[in-house]
């Protein structure tokens, strides 16, 4: 199975384990959703998370009641069982820290094929209140589909799986959905840098007040 197909079966497993996961995380973690309202119904957009523990892989697609799709980094991509599990999921891979075109591309095509995207705009996970220097992929795929992006705050993630640790805790957990941002660029053609960099820093300044409120929130 590819990036770019996942059939009647695969989506069905998916919402089978939204469902499962999402009555799991309700219970544990007394997850909250807030600002589902705000996701767009169709058409295609970025989901731009901030990444403070490896539980926001999941939480970022249970914010959304959407089947969504994720970048995520190749480490995990082991091969056999687990790579079609993450297939399924909806997952493709991404090498960090490096300008990888080939996952670059795939995120471009499920945007223009109308599916929505997971990209973690920290690139790795964070530590610490603040949001700071801001990956400008997100932006840059969005601003060249012409789809909004999504600002998403995760919080309390950080306290029921800290950095390191590998036990689950049942800390409150409390997801804030900001509203899309839609890039300042022309219709067709090229995208400039400018319009790139602009909307990157408008992206970090939205998750930042996003992820401050789902902080306070979760306590």
């Amino acid at each position: 199975m590819t990036p770019a197909r996942r059939g009647p079966l695969a989506l069905g497993a998916y919402r089978l384990l939204w469902v499962v996961a999402r009555a799991l995380t309700g219970a544990y973690w007394r997850l909250e959703v807030i600002g589902t309202e705000r996701v767009p119904r169709t058409g295609a957009f970025v989901v731009a998370p901030v990444h403070r523990s490896n539980l926001d892989f999941l939480l970022a697609g249970l914010a959304m009641k959407r089947p969504v799709r994720y970048m995520a980094k190749s480490s995990i991509f082991l091969g056999g069982v687990i790579d079609r599990f993450l297939n399924t999921m909806g997952a493709f891979p991404v090498v960090r820290d490096t300008a990888d075109f080939s996952a670059i591309r795939t995120c471009e095509e499920l945007l223009a094929a109308g599916e929505p995207v997971v990209v973690f705009p920290e690139g790795r996970r964070k530590s610490g209140d603040e949001v700071l220097d801001l990956f400008d992929g997100p932006a840059f795929v969005a601003a060249r589909q012409r789809v909004p992006i999504v600002p998403v705050g995760i919080g309390g993630s950080d306290k029921a799986m800290p950095i390191g640790k590998k036990w689950i805790l049942p800390h409150k957990v409390v997801i804030v959905i900001g509203e899309p941002i839609y890039p300042d660029v022309p219709i067709e053609g090229r995208v400039p840098r400018s319009a790139v960099t602009k909307l990157t820093e408008q992206l970090r300044g939205e998750v930042q007040n996003v992820y401050d409120t789902a902080r306070r929130l979760a306590g």
